[in-house]
């Protein structure tokens, strides 16, 4: 049964380590990790900030606050998923601090604004740099590129005990908004709001000037980038690009959609390239992140998809070229939106979490790499629990060895006073649980499968044409309708309900 076993990992707060470098409530964060590690989880994600290790000017890096959180998750026998988060925390759903990225990075955007995504209206994103400056010199010398390595680079360094002791287990790399593979198409502090289709992210002088030289290279010098794809609210219909005229599937529409998607496939690979330079031979794996964008995934458009960056349509694979990518690096394709299911979400949206867990996920495996994943938004319910454990082994366990599928590892969003508290915590643990199979918390990941060896080199680049050819698409493989590791349903809800009405009277 071990081999069923899907080990667990909860987020920490996002201000664990404050924007002044400092640890936030010490005995505090060690109490709240001692009890979820009786509960029986493997171990925590945590955020480790540009805008904060590195605040004070280039290449000054202070990991003294991360160090000593890293000595308390050790002291509690939990292992770590380290981000390397080179945006800024706030202005996404869910985050309620604000650590921007390094002022004098900023600084440099004061002078020269096109280093930051920008859209069609001229409106910046400081949220993290474009990728139009991943390889120009304009931060005192060094590329943004090279920044993000350089970084890396010093984390190993400052970490080395805890990477050789076996402590810090994965490095999810930061490319782009919430450290995901994706534009800045949806921002709330924009006035995006749920479920608008988003835009286009590609108006900085250094897009702009990439795609001329593409539209001349391919002899359409006339092609412009999208003047008529709407607004940040807008809906696919209301649109001259994804509506009525179709400009998405003209050959401009197509050009122009290719070029957008493939540059941020490349921005992945070149970045994970340094990350797998960086941490060559460490015992760690890599992985990057890719949004859950479930919301008009059912119009045949797939606007919100286009508009992040993923060319996803329904003749069209936009995930399993990032699979294959990511397969190169021997990196783990970490995926979000696991709680959630269809009859959830408002009908007018046309989401489809559940059709889109199962063909990303599908197209990972596919493309022989692991898959692991989270929640996208804090649950306690015994329904959002049980849909992650779907995921997390779609045919079920197989008692008498590997199950058919099994997804490399879930982590759950996030700690919280809410989730430790009462029944909270009860149904918590019960996940925890079901998640390893119904089996005891083990250490020894070997045991269920997953072995850490020194991480090789990455493979040889792969050409546009071998990214391409995994976006033919492929019927996603087939999937339970429930899990058989259920951690109760609507009858033990009520149950609870009632038990928590009587202690109340009782009190």
């Amino acid at each position: 049964m071990l081999a069923n076993y899907v080990p667990i990992y909860v987020m920490l707060p996002l201000d664990v380590v404050t924007v002044d470098n400092t640890l936030k409530d010490e005995d505090g964060i060690e109490q709240q990790l001692k009890k979820l590690s009786a509960a029986g989880i493997d171990g925590i994600m945590v955020d480790v900030w540009w805008g904060i290790v590195e605040s004070k000017g280039p290449k000054q890096y202070d990991w003294t606050a991360y160090r000593s959180l890293f000595q308390i998750v050790q002291r509690c026998n939990l292992k770590i998923q380290a981000i390397m988060s080179f945006h800024q925390c706030g202005g996404n759903v869910g985050d309620v601090v604000n650590i921007p990225i390094p002022q004098w990075v900023l600084g440099i955007g004061e002078k020269d604004p096109d280093i930051f995504y920008t859209n069609k209206n001229g409106n910046r994103n400081r949220e993290c740099l474009t990728i139009g400056v991943g390889n120009q010199p304009l931060f005192y010398g060094r590329t943004a590129v090279q920044m993000y390595s350089d970084y890396m680079k010093s984390f190993r360094e400052s970490m080395s005990d805890f990477l050789e002791s076996e402590l810090i287990i994965d490095i999810e790399v930061g490319l782009g908004p919430a450290g995901e593979l994706r534009y800045p198409s949806y921002p709330e502090s924009q006035g995006w709001v749920f479920p608008g289709i988003g835009e286009f992210q590609c108006y900085d002088k250094y897009l702009e000037a990439d795609f001329k030289e593409a539209a001349i290279n391919v002899g359409h010098p006339e092609w412009e980038l999208p003047d008529n794809a709407g607004s940040y609210n807008a809906t696919p219909e209301s649109t001259e690009f994804f509506g009525p005229n179709r400009t998405y599937l003209t050959n401009r529409g197509k050009f122009f959609l290719t070029w957008y998607s493939n540059k941020l496939i490349t921005h992945g690979d070149q970045i994970m390239d340094e990350a797998n330079k960086v941490f060559l031979g460490c015992r760690v794996k890599l992985a990057a992140k890719v949004a859950g964008i479930h919301w008009w995934y059912k119009d045949d458009s797939h606007a919100t998809e286009l508009t992040s960056g993923y060319y996803n349509l329904n003749d069209r694979d936009g995930y399993r070229p990032i699979a294959r990518m990511l397969s190169r690096h021997h990196a783990i394709f970490n995926f979000t939106c696991l709680e959630m299911r269809d009859s959830e979400q408002i009908a007018a949206a046309k989401c489809g979490p559940e059709e889109l867990v199962q063909q990303v996920l599908s197209g990972g495996w596919r493309e022989k790499i692991e898959v692991a994943g989270e929640n996208a938004l804090s649950r306690y319910d015994r329904a959002g629990y049980n849909q992650i454990l779907l995921n997390a082994r779609p045919n079920g366990v197989n008692r008498d060895g590997p199950p058919k599928l099994k997804m490399y590892g879930i982590t759950y969003l996030r700690l919280s006073d809410n989730l430790l508290n009462g029944n909270n915590f009860k149904i918590f643990k019960t996940f925890v649980k079901k998640m390893h199979a119904d089996q005891d918390h083990c250490a020894d990941s070997r045991k269920y499968g997953q072995c850490l060896d020194p991480l090789e080199r990455s493979n040889p680049k792969l050409s546009i044409e071998d990214l391409l050819e995994a976006t033919e698409p492929m019927k996603p493989f087939p999937w339970d309708k429930e899990t058989d590791m259920s951690v109760g349903g609507a009858l033990a809800d009520f149950f609870d309900k009632f038990i928590e009405k009587i202690t109340s009277i009782l009190k």
